[in-house]
């Protein structure tokens, strides 16, 4: 059974400094309908005007996940990391008993565009901790890449969570298959371009949860840039 979640019916908020797009219920927008799946909280598909960003802020028992898709974002964390993430960075904080921060756009000139993304934790009271990676384009195209696991498994970044995040780049007609193991479901995102997932298409924004189903079958339908969560 695959479930879309087209662009356009996604929430929205528009701060001026911040242009927001919720996939599931966040912030001011709360829609019963979509409050997460499975351990998949929030994807924000967040674009920051230049100078803009969020202020120093808190954060507890969460997995949050930052991938960039275009410009920078500049993050500070009340455990002294210090960083800037471009594209092809995937960054993994874990909130554990508590962290704050803050993300700003550095340039003056150039907007960013990122998706936020939380997943909650298997294990609630950890200690915070950070990771940054960078994962080329070579190592995503035409291929399934292990982003973030729960064992670091591959060269990911591991994160306190039951879930496998993946990211490929699909030129037209490139495809990529993925397995679920029984009892398992997925959910894919295309973050860019326009892509079949199992058989249905979907452009920049939308998203297809996945149920009962042995694989998730990917296709590029012109150049595209997608995530793909194996969830409990």
């Amino acid at each position: 059974m695959l479930a879309m979640r087209r662009a356009q019916e996604r929430g929205h908020a528009n701060h001026g400094w911040l242009n927001s797009y919720h996939t599931f219920s966040f912030g001011g927008y709360h829609d019963p309908r979509h409050m997460g799946f499975s351990n998949l909280r929030v994807i924000n598909d967040d674009t920051v005007a230049p100078g803009g960003g969020f202020g120093t802020h808190g954060h507890s028992d969460m997995e949050i996940i930052s991938y960039v898709l275009d410009g920078a974002m500049e993050h500070k964390d009340s455990m002294g990391n210090g960083s800037v993430i471009r594209p092809g960075d995937v960054q993994r904080m874990s909130a554990g008993t508590g962290v704050t921060h803050s993300e700003y756009n550095p340039s003056s000139e150039e907007p960013v565009h990122f998706l936020q993304i939380w997943l909650q934790p298997n294990k609630r009271g950890v200690a915070p901790g950070y990771a940054q990676k960078y994962f080329s384009p070579e190592a995503r195209r035409g291929r399934l890449e292990l982003l973030v696991s729960p064992d670091g498994r591959d060269g990911s970044l591991a994160s306190h969570q039951d879930a496998l995040l993946f990211g490929t780049l699909l030129d037209a007609e490139a495809q990529v298959r993925h397995p679920l193991a029984k009892g398992r479901r997925a959910y894919v995102h295309v973050a860019r371009g326009s892509a079949r997932v199992n058989g249905e298409v979907l452009g920049g924004g939308d998203g297809a949860a996945i149920e009962d189903a042995s694989e998730v079958h990917l296709e590029g339908v012109d150049a595209a840039e997608v995530l793909l969560f194996d969830l409990r």
